[in-house]
């Protein structure tokens, strides 16, 4: 349902993110609704349509691909605002790349512990101009006083704390604060809200040097002809080990049937084909 007039206490939608609400037109007469890990927006075009001639009786389906932590705020506020407007819709399905969202859902009693499981894999690579004007090499070039970075914000996006844990692991205490602190403070760590669209803008336009993404947003860059390239971080530090993807199904959702029905599909080996093919690392069989 989308509301004319705001109410107070909801988190706000960036006007810009238009293309992040999926079929919104019908969102409230929807036969599925889902929540999804804004990352993997470049494969569900592919991903729906294959689970539709699986159940060609879902029809309609609305969903977002915005960052997993504001939809965690959205679902624990009943709705969020978008241009001056209150979107109101439950989703049935929710996919976030943390463990904590999981638990925060289960703490509010609108998920089981049985409901959610562990589903996909990624890992965090540097983004960078194609010609690299920065000469970035490796993470610790992150911390030179010249480097602008695009960096994810934890208060929305999960990747923001797998990318944390990269900075302490290639150098500790010392490297988090510099990035997030004190470049923060001198204006060349530069936060982001939705970071796999605005990272490649800004890199594009020349108003950052670096920007920390997940592998699979290096693919797709790829693939549209961004002028961009890659800088491994490398197997120690890019975090593939701990980078996990988590999707449940809701209590409060009105077409649970359908969730379920999507949900196993996330199993299959068609749909985890699918996501291996955009560069994520599948968690399932794909054979």
């Amino acid at each position: 349902m989308v509301a004319e007039k705001p109410d107070a206490g909801y988190p706000v939608i960036p006007a810009d993110r238009e293309d992040d609400l999926h079929n919104l037109e019908f969102a409230d007469s929807a036969d599925l609704i889902l929540f999804v890990a804004g990352n993997q927006f470049m494969v569900m075009e592919k991903l729906l349509g294959a689970f539709q001639e699986r159940c060609p009786q879902v029809k309609r389906i609305f969903y977002e691909t915005l960052p997993p932590g504001l939809e965690l705020k959205q679902i624990l506020a009943g709705g969020a605002l978008f241009r001056d407007k209150l979107i109101q819709v439950r989703p049935d399905v929710y996919a976030s790349v943390s463990v904590k969202a999981m638990t925060r859902l289960e703490q509010e009693d609108l998920i089981n512990r049985q409901d959610y499981f562990l589903y996909l894999h990624n890992r965090i690579v540097l983004m960078v101009p194609e010609d690299n004007p920065a000469r970035i090499t490796s993470v610790h070039d992150l911390a030179r006083s010249e480097v602008r970075i695009s960096q994810p914000n934890p208060e929305y996006e999960d990747i923001a704390f797998h990318i944390i844990d990269m900075y302490q692991q290639a150098g500790g205490d010392a490297l988090v604060h510099r990035i997030m602190e004190e470049k923060r403070a001198e204006g060349t760590t530069i936060l982001t809200v939705v970071h796999h669209r605005e990272t490649p803008l800004r890199l594009t336009k020349g108003t950052v040097d670096v920007g920390p993404v997940w592998a699979t947003e290096i693919n797709h860059a790829l693939q549209s002809g961004l002028p961009i390239r890659a800088i491994e971080a490398g197997e120690g530090l890019d975090q593939r080990e701990r980078i996990n993807y988590y999707m449940c199904s809701l209590k409060h959702g009105l077409n649970q049937e359908n969730a379920t029905r999507f949900l196993e599909f996330i199993k299959s080996p068609v749909a985890q084909a699918i996501y291996e093919a955009y560069g994520f690392v599948p968690h399932f069989a794909t054979g």
